[in-house]
């Protein structure tokens, strides 16, 4: 931090060092918000897509045992 020219610091820059400290703040808790959404949609995909690979595994086990392609040994 710098000091004035006797060597203190003083109030107003304080004050200054503060508020750009305040204003990295605020544009990390916008990107936070951002970050959280973002993940939330992404979430909200991978249990759709899951869902999905899911039914499709399920198909897929019936149409093998329809089939005879399924080891019953396991």
């Amino acid at each position: 931090m710098a000091s004035g020219s006797n060597g203190d610091v003083t109030n107003a820059l304080i004050f200054e060092t503060l508020k750009a400290m305040q204003g990295t703040l605020a544009r990390h808790t916008e990107d936070l918000r951002e970050i959280k959404s973002r993940l939330g949609i992404l979430e909200a995909q991978y249990a759709s897509l899951s869902t999905r690979v899911d039914r499709l595994d399920e198909r897929l086990a019936r149409v093998e045992k329809r089939l005879g392609l399924v080891d019953t040994a396991i």
